[in-house]
C-alpha cells in the first residue's frame, strides 16, 4: 500500500527546495534561444484572487512549457504599486501608504509562491520604491525636452470621489473607471503627454501585431479614430471671425442648412454677448455642461440647442446658415464645430426637425472634386483628423510619482537637473485634508530655483500610474542596474515579450500607453524596438453564480482556503481545465473536487505501479497514444488550449488504470503534466530520479504512432450515412469499394444497375451516388 496524496506536506517542501535553489533563475548567460514569458503585474490589494490564479496559471504552465522545451526563460513578477488605492486605504486604517503597500506586496508574494508559480524573484520589480520611480521623472524629462511633454489648461475629467482628474481612457460610460463616480468637467492646467504625435503610427503597427486577439487591435484602432475628409473655414455674417469646422462629408456641402458648436467653443461667449439672447445662451451651456459627454453622444437621447442669433456664409452656395449651440458637439473632437446635413446625417435630420429648420436635399457630389475646390479657393483643405486625445499625467493625489519641475517667480517652469532625482515623496504627510496632501507640505513644496537659486515652489501633481506600468517590462531585463534606465543589449535580447497575458479592460489603457511609451523610448535611441508585446493573450474572467467575483456581491472564493484544503496543484489544474482559456469560467466546487481526484489516481498509478502491470497486447496501443498524447498536449499548450491538453492526459490516466503502464509511460505522463501541476510531479519524479522534473527535456512524438493500424470508413449512398466499415489502414480503395458493395445496408440503397459513380475521401468515407 502506497503513501497518500498529501499536497499540505508535499508542496511546502518543494517551495522551500526551489527557493533556497533559485531553480527558476534566468541564466543571462545561457546560449539557449531566449523566451520572454510576462503577466501584467498586478496592484498589491494583498489577496490573490481567483482570476489571479488564472492569469497566473496560464503564465507560469507555459513558462515551464517552454523552459522543459530548451528554451532559457525570463519569467519575473513586479508589483504596480503606487496610486489611489493604497491612498485611500492610508485613509482607512490611518497607516503610511509605502507601509501600507510593503506589507500587501509582502502577502501577495507568499501566495504566488505558494502557487508554485516559477518567477525568477531577483527580477523583481516595484514601482512605489524610489528606485524604480526616479527612472518615471528621467523619462519625463526626455520627453519634455522633445516637446512630448506639456503642460496647459485644458478641461479635464473630474472625479469629485476621488478628487483627481482622470486620462480620457479612465472614463468609463461617464463614469470614473476606479470608483465608478460620475464624472463632472472642469478646466485646470494639467500635465500631457503628447501621445497624438504617434497617432498614425500607433494605428500602423496595428497591423504588424497579428500575434494580438483582433478585438483589442479593433478596440485600440476604433479609440485611435482616424477619419479622413476637409477643414472648411466658414466666414460670419457681419462679423470678422471665422468658423472651422472638420467634416468626413466633403460631399455634402450643398446641403448645409444650418452649424452645429459645442457649448465650451470659445465663440459661444463672442457671438452673444450684449445680445437678446446672452442669457438664454449662458444658461443653456451652464446645461449643457453639466450633462456627461457619454450623454451628450448618446444617439438614443433627445439632443438640445439654442440658436446663438449670429449665422455663417456658405462659400459653396453664398447662403447664410443659422449657428446654433448643441449639447450633441463635443469641444474634443476636431474644432468643436459641425457643419450640418439634415437630408444625409439622421442625427442632423432628428435636430433639424425638432427646431424646425430647413431639410435640403441634393444630389452628392465627388468629394476629391469638393476638395480640389476648396483648395484651389483658399476655403480649407484636406485633412486627417484623430478621435485620439493627448494623454493627461496630472493627477492632484500623494501616492504617485512627483512631477520633476519646479515654479520659479523669475525663471518660471524649470524642469530639475538628472543630480536632483529622484524627487522622493515626503514621509510626513497628513491624509484628512481634502484635495492633494502634497499641497499641505511645505518642506516638500518650498524649495530652490536650481537655475537662479532663489525660491521657487515644487510641482505637486504627481504622474497617473499608468506611466509606472508603460515601461516596467523593459525594467525586468535589468532591475537592479543604477546607472540607468534600460539597457539597450539586454533589452535587444529579450524584447518584445514573446507572451503577454492580461485582462482586455486594458486594450486602450495600459496597452496602449505601452505602445506609446516604447515608440517614444525608440526614438530617443534608448531601445532597439517599437513594439513591446509579440503575442498577446486576453483571458476571461472568473465567475461564480454566473457573476464576476467581487466582495461586494459576496460571491468571492478565497485561494488559500483551496490551497489549504486541496493544494496548489489542484487549484491550478481546476482554473485551466475549466474553460477555454479566452472565455469567462465559473466557479465549480465539484470541479475542484474533479480535479483533486484526478491528481489522486496520477499518484496511485506512479505510487502502486506494481497493482498496474501492462495487459498483454497492450504494448503499442500503448505507445500509440502515448506518442498521440505528447504530440496534443505540445500543441495544445502552444496555443493555450490547457483544458483540452488536460483532458487528454485524463484519458492517457483513464487509459493506464484499464490497461496497466510502464515506468517509461508515467515519466511521459509526469513530464507532460508538470507544468500544469508542478508539486506532484516533482514529488514523483524523485521516486526514480535525482533531478527536477522542471530542468527535465520536454518529450517528443515520433510520427509513425499517429497513424492508426485500422481505419473506420463511412459508407454513404447519395450523401447519406448507410453503413461503416473498420478496415486495415493499408487496404487498397478498390478492396473497399467491393466490401462496402456487399454490405446488406448498402445494396438495400445501391443496386449494382443504378450506381453512377463511387466518390472516396482516403481514410474518412466513400459516397456512392446513384440514380433517384
Amino acid at each position: 500500500m502506497s503513501t497518500p496524496y498529501t499536497p499540505q506536506s508535499l508542496e511546502p517542501k518543494w517551495t522551500q527546495r526551489w527557493q533556497e535553489t533559485q531553480a527558476f533563475a534566468t541564466d543571462e548567460t545561457s546560449s539557449k534561444p531566449p523566451c520572454y514569458v510576462l503577466e501584467m503585474f498586478p496592484y498589491p490589494s494583498g489577496k490573490l484572487h481567483m482570476g489571479h490564479v488564472r492569469n497566473y496559471a496560464i503564465g507560469d504552465t507555459f513558462a515551464r512549457f517552454k523552459r522543459m522545451k530548451g528554451f532559457e526563460v525570463l519569467y519575473p513578477m513586479g508589483y504596480d504599486s503606487l496610486g489611489l488605492p493604497a491612498e485611500n486605504a492610508a485613509k482607512a486604517h490611518q497607516v503610511h501608504p509605502e507601509t501600507w503597500t510593503l506589507a500587501r506586496i509582502e502577502e501577495m508574494k507568499t501566495q504566488q509562491i505558494q502557487l508554485g508559480l516559477s518567477y525568477d524573484w531577483s527580477k523583481l520589480v516595484v514601482t512605489c520604491l524610489p528606485e524604480y520611480y526616479r527612472w518615471n521623472q528621467w523619462f519625463f524629462l526626455k520627453l519634455l525636452d522633445k516637446g512630448l511633454a506639456y503642460k496647459k489648461k485644458a478641461p479635464v475629467n473630474w472625479c469629485d470621489s476621488c478628487q483627481t482628474v482622470l486620462a480620457n481612457e479612465q472614463v468609463e460610460d461617464g463614469k470614473c473607471w476606479r470608483c465608478k463616480s460620475i464624472i463632472t468637467p472642469k478646466e485646470l492646467e494639467q500635465w500631457f503627454f503628447k501621445i497624438t504625435a504617434y497617432a498614425d503610427d500607433l494605428l500602423e503597427g496595428l497591423k504588424t501585431l497579428q500575434g494580438w486577439p483582433e478585438k483589442v487591435r479593433i478596440m485600440q484602432e476604433n479609440w485611435i479614430g482616424k477619419s479622413t475628409g476637409a477643414e472648411i473655414h466658414f466666414k460670419l455674417q457681419n462679423r470678422s471671425e471665422t468658423l472651422t469646422v472638420f467634416t468626413t462629408r466633403p460631399d455634402t456641402v450643398y446641403g448645409i442648412t444650418y452649424m452645429a458648436i459645442a457649448p465650451e467653443h470659445p465663440l459661444v461667449k463672442t457671438l452673444s454677448a450684449g445680445s437678446a439672447q446672452e442669457s438664454d445662451v449662458a444658461a443653456y451651456v451652464a446645461a449643457a455642461k453639466a450633462k456627461t459627454k457619454i450623454e451628450r453622444s448618446d444617439a438614443t437621447k433627445t439632443k438640445t440647442g439654442i440658436f446663438t442669433g449670429h449665422y455663417a456664409l456658405s462659400p459653396f452656395t453664398n447662403e447664410t446658415v443659422p449657428i446654433w449651440v448643441a449639447d450633441y458637439v463635443l469641444m474634443d473632437y476636431a474644432s468643436g464645430a459641425v457643419m450640418a446635413v439634415p437630408a444625409h446625417d439622421e442625427r442632423d435630420h432628428k435636430f433639424a426637425t425638432q427646431y424646425q429648420i430647413p431639410i435640403k436635399e441634393i444630389e452628392l457630389e465627388d468629394p476629391h472634386k469638393i476638395i480640389t475646390l476648396i483648395e484651389e479657393n483658399h476655403w480649407g483643405s484636406a485633412k486627417v483628423q484623430y478621435k485620439l486625445r493627448d494623454w493627461l499625467l496630472s493627477r492632484q493625489r500623494y501616492w504617485g510619482t512627483p512631477i520633476p519641475v519646479v515654479y520659479c517667480n523669475g525663471c518660471g517652469m524649470v524642469p530639475l537637473p538628472e543630480s536632483a532625482l529622484p524627487v522622493t515623496l515626503p514621509k510626513d504627510v497628513e491624509f484628512h485634508w481634502e484635495g492633494n496632501p502634497l499641497d499641505n507640505v511645505k518642506n516638500f513644496v518650498n524649495t530652490t530655483c536650481p537655475r537662479c537659486q532663489g525660491p521657487a515652489k515644487r510641482e505637486t501633481d504627481t504622474m497617473d500610474t499608468f506611466v509606472d506600468s508603460s515601461w516596467y517590462f523593459l525594467r525586468y531585463c535589468t532591475p537592479q542596474d543604477p546607472t540607468q534606465a534600460v539597457d539597450f543589449k539586454a533589452i535587444q535580447k529579450w524584447l518584445p515579450v514573446d507572451q503577454y497575458i492580461g485582462g482586455v479592460e486594458h486594450a486602450v489603457l495600459h496597452l496602449l500607453y505601452a505602445r506609446f511609451f516604447t515608440r517614444a523610448l525608440h526614438d530617443l535611441g534608448l531601445i532597439p524596438l517599437q513594439e513591446p508585446f509579440q503575442n498577446l493573450l486576453t483571458q476571461g474572467m472568473v465567475l461564480k453564480d454566473g457573476a464576476k467575483m467581487s466582495k461586494s456581491v459576496g460571491n468571492t472564493v478565497d485561494p488559500g482556503l483551496i490551497i489549504s484544503k486541496y493544494g496548489a496543484d489542484t487549484a491550478r489544474l481546476f482554473v485551466l481545465f475549466g474553460a477555454p482559456i479566452e472565455r469567462d469560467l465559473e466557479w465549480s466546487d465539484s470541479g475542484v473536487d474533479g480535479a483533486y481526484r484526478f491528481l489522486t489516481r496520477v499518484w496511485r498509478l506512479c505510487t502502486e505501479s506494481q497493482g498496474f502491470p501492462i495487459k498483454a497486447g497492450q504494448g503499442k496501443p500503448l505507445l500509440q497514444l502515448l506518442h498521440k498524447t505528447i504530440h496534443k498536449v505540445s500543441q495544445d499548450i502552444e496555443s493555450f488550449n490547457t483544458n483540452t491538453a488536460i483532458s487528454k492526459l485524463m484519458e492517457l490516466v483513464n487509459w493506464l488504470f484499464l490497461n496497466g503502464t510502464t515506468p517509461e509511460a508515467n515519466h511521459t505522463l509526469l513530464k507532460l503534466l508538470a507544468p500544469f501541476a508542478p508539486f506532484i510531479t516533482e514529488e514523483l519524479w524523485h521516486l526514480d530520479h535525482s533531478t527536477s522534473i522542471h530542468a527535465a527535456t520536454w518529450p517528443t512524438h515520433d510520427p509513425q504512432y499517429l497513424i492508426d493500424d485500422t481505419l473506420t470508413i463511412v459508407i454513404q449512398v447519395n450523401g447519406k450515412v448507410r453503413d461503416t466499415l473498420v478496415v486495415s489502414a493499408d487496404t487498397p480503395q478498390a478492396d473497399i469499394e467491393a466490401l462496402a458493395l456487399q454490405s446488406e445496408k448498402v445494396q438495400k440503397f445501391a443496386p449494382q444497375d443504378l450506381i453512377v459513380k463511387k466518390i472516396f475521401v482516403p481514410g474518412k468515407l466513400l459516397n456512392i451516388v446513384v440514380k433517384t
